[in-house]
C-alpha cells in the first residue's frame, strides 16, 4: 500500500525552506541598516539567520544574490501597488492612493530601495529589477494621466513621456527625503502628488 509520508515530508521541507529564506532576507535587511552593503559578509548573514554558511549557500550563491532577492521581494510590493493604482478609476483618488502606498513602502523598506538604486548601475540583476519596476510604475502613471484627459503618446506633452519624467522625479525625491525623516518623506510625497495633479490638469 503506497505511503503518503514522503509527500507530507516534502511539503514540510518546502515550508521550512520558505521560513529559512525569509530569515536570510530579513537578516540581510537588518544588516544593511547596521553595517551597510559593503561591510556585511555572507558569514554575518548566516549567523544572523541562525544557520551555517554552508546552509546559506544552499539558497544563495553570494551576498549579491541575497541582496538581489531582497530587492525582488521588496519591489514586488511596489508592483502590487502600481497595479492597484492602474485599476483605480478616479484619477485624483488613484494619485492619492499611489503616493500613500509608495510612502508606506519607503517608510518600511527605504534602505532596501536606496540600496537597489545605488547598486542598479553595478549589479545587472538589480538594474533589471529596478528598470522593470520603473516601467510598471510608468505604465500605471500613464494610465492615470490618460484617464484624466492627457493625450496618449510619447511626445513631450503626452501621457507616456510625462509619466516617465514623473516616475524618475518621484524616485529621486523619495531617495533623498527617505534619508532625512518620515516627516520629510511625507512632505516630499505631498509635493510630488501636487506636481502629478498639475501635470494631469486636475488642479491649476
Amino acid at each position: 500500500m503506497p505511503s503518503h509520508h514522503p509527500a507530507r515530508s516534502r511539503r514540510a521541507t518546502e515550508r521550512k525552506g520558505d521560513v529559512r529564506e525569509r530569515a536570510i532576507l530579513d537578516t540581510c535587511e537588518a544588516l544593511l541598516a547596521q553595517k551597510g552593503y559593503d561591510a556585511m559578509t555572507v558569514g554575518d548573514i548566516a549567523q544572523g539567520a541562525g544557520i551555517t554558511r554552508g546552509a546559506l549557500y544552499f539558497y544563495f550563491g553570494s551576498k549579491q544574490e541575497v541582496v538581489t532577492a531582497l530587492v525582488a521581494r521588496t519591489v514586488e510590493h511596489l508592483w502590487e501597488r502600481s497595479r492597484a493604482t492602474a485599476q483605480t478609476d478616479e484619477p485624483r483618488r488613484a494619485i492619492a492612493a499611489a503616493m500613500q502606498r509608495t510612502v508606506e513602502l519607503w517608510n518600511e523598506h527605504g534602505l532596501v530601495m536606496r540600496t537597489a538604486i545605488d547598486l542598479s548601475l553595478t549589479v545587472p540583476e538589480i538594474g533589471e529589477l529596478w528598470s522593470h519596476t520603473a516601467d510598471l510604475f510608468i505604465t500605471a502613471i500613464t494610465a492615470v494621466l490618460e484617464r484624466a484627459g492627457i493625450q496618449a503618446g510619447t511626445g513631450p506633452e503626452q501621457a507616456s513621456a510625462m509619466a516617465r519624467a514623473l516616475c524618475w522625479m518621484i524616485e529621486r525625491t523619495f531617495y533623498h527625503a527617505s534619508q532625512e525623516s518620515r516627516e520629510a518623506l511625507q512632505k516630499a510625497s505631498s509635493t510630488c502628488e501636487h506636481i502629478w495633479l498639475i501635470s494631469a490638469s486636475l488642479i491649476t
